[in-house]
């Protein structure tokens, strides 16, 4: 999975909306199988979700309008999952968010499903890569090993929405000013960075807030994450200028690496920029910001 500012998440059960998706401006979108549909409603839905992903793939690349394309399943303990990846692994699938992730079994058996689908597909193996959806007490403590469990395992996205599975679990207030979920934020973004994985943040519920996910946004960005999954297209574009790097930030880090790159050069390893020292792990630090900036 390349990282991705925004993923916007769209019902499976709703043909249209995820059409609209595709064209919203996202960098990537989730076909939900989960939440946002209906138990009676999930075999009609897996079968509108797989005819999506075929238009996908049908473009053979020309003409695609997102850069992801993701499923969010229906979690290992209701049973459904493997129902729900015998439907959606196919060519145009590019991961499944596996929500409420808690043991390194689950995970290796999800990957070990990706492997025969993919097979029955006639896809290259490991083509479908996994994010995992960190919503409870428990997957927040095993997360680091969650992570490890399949090598498919490319990101995270903590459930960090007003009123969902985590804030339930953990049984805290929820704030704008995010203290209650800090621990548990940083410390599935510390895993994820230590595992490899690439971290998103979750959903911000109060669509008709656009300060308050202005503000949510930007402390996650502090942070260290690197997007989040909007579930509206209006989302789109604060979040965007939230998460994105500033561009005096950019200004400033593309002088660095210039000037550290000349120093080096002439055999220098520390140099000062306008009364700032700058040695080796300042460049790096330079060079994974400008980096960060080309998802702006």
């Amino acid at each position: 999975m390349k990282p991705v500012r925004t993923a916007l998440f769209a019902p499976g059960s709703n043909d249209r909306v995820m059409t609209k998706a595709l064209e919203s401006g996202a960098d990537a979108v989730i076909f939900d199988l989960e939440d946002s549909v209906a138990i009676a409603a999930k075999p009609d839905a897996r079968k509108l979700v797989a005819a999506q992903i075929d238009a996908v793939a049908a473009t053979n690349g020309s003409g695609k309008l997102v850069r992801g394309v993701f499923v969010r399943t229906n979690s290992p303990a209701t049973g459904m999952l493997e129902e729900d990846l015998a439907a959606v692994v196919r060519p145009g699938l590019d991961a499944i968010f596996l929500p409420k992730g808690e043991t390194v079994e689950e995970v290796k058996h999800c990957a070990a499903l990706l492997d025969k689908f993919e097979v029955a597909q006639g896809i290259k193996s490991g083509s479908v890569e996994i994010c995992l959806m960190i919503e409870s007490a428990l997957g927040v403590y095993n997360c680091y090993n969650l992570i490890k469990a399949s090598p498919r395992v490319t990101a995270t996205c903590i459930g960090s929405a007003r009123d969902g599975d985590l804030q339930t679990d953990l049984g805290c207030a929820w704030s704008i000013e995010g203290t209650e979920l800090l621990y548990a934020k940083s410390k599935v973004l510390c895993d994820s960075r230590a595992a490899g994985a690439y971290p998103l943040d979750g959903v911000y519920a109060d669509i008709g807030d656009e300060a308050g996910l202005i503000k949510d946004s930007t402390l996650s960005a502090r942070l260290g994450f690197l997007g989040r999954t909007p579930i509206h297209p209006k989302q789109i574009a604060p979040i965007r200028k939230a998460y994105a790097v500033p561009e005096a930030e950019v200004i400033w880090y593309t002088r660095v690496v210039a000037e550290f790159e000349a120093a080096e050069k002439a055999g220098v390893g520390a140099i000062a920029i306008e009364g700032k020292l700058v040695d080796y792990a300042m460049f790096q630090r330079a060079k994974r910001v400008l980096e960060l900036a080309k998802l702006n």
